[in-house]
């Protein structure tokens, strides 16, 4: 445990902050595995919807600073190329 104020503050704001992006992080994973979900049982109607709601999510972590802006790209990109793949099947 710190001995200095700032640093038992900080200590404190850092567990709030570890929280709120724990959560944010699992909304990301959640989102994501949705649409994989779909993509696999094969509903590209219902897989379109859910990517949409997933890269909103996923475009917000990366704005609150949980997730680099390039690994947001990366992962609305990868989810696209799946969704797009079953509307092509």
């Amino acid at each position: 445990m710190p001995n200095i104020k700032s640093s038992e503050r900080s200590v404190k704001t850092d567990a709030e902050r570890r929280a709120r992006n724990y959560s944010v992080r699992s909304a990301i994973k959640t989102s994501t595995r949705k649409v994989e979900e779909a993509v696999t049982a094969g509903k590209a109607d219902e897989a379109k919807n859910l990517l949409t709601n997933a890269a909103s999510v996923i475009d917000k972590a990366a704005a609150k600073g949980v997730i680099h802006k390039n690994a947001a790209a990366r992962k609305k990109s990868r989810l696209a190329i799946k969704a797009n793949a079953t509307q092509q099947a």
